[in-house]
């Protein structure tokens, strides 16, 4: 899976980043090193989902997808990235 992320340059230093398609998901960091760690973090802690805790019945099932997909060209003042998930991988688009 590979999610957008838009980085902006805080005014007071460092960076921080949020993810459009995870509404609520963002973080920060003082290098964009720690930026891209802390944001990583933040993608995995928003799509945790412990299913142990959800009432099912014998009919329901869990089941684990993923979407194949192609982002739209990027003509913006941002900087985007692509994050692979969970890869540690990072590629500028």
């Amino acid at each position: 899976m590979k999610l957008t992320v838009v980085i902006h340059q805080a005014e007071e230093g460092g960076y921080w980043a949020e993810v459009p398609s995870i509404p609520g998901c963002a973080s920060q960091g003082e290098t964009y090193e720690e930026l891209l760690d802390n944001i990583h973090e933040a993608i995995e802690g928003c799509l945790a989902v412990d299913v142990t805790d959800i009432d099912l019945s014998k009919a329901d099932r869990v089941v684990t997808t993923s979407m194949p997909g192609k982002g739209p060209p990027c003509e913006s003042r941002y900087l985007f990235m692509a994050i692979p998930i969970p890869s540690a991988v990072y590629s500028v688009t």
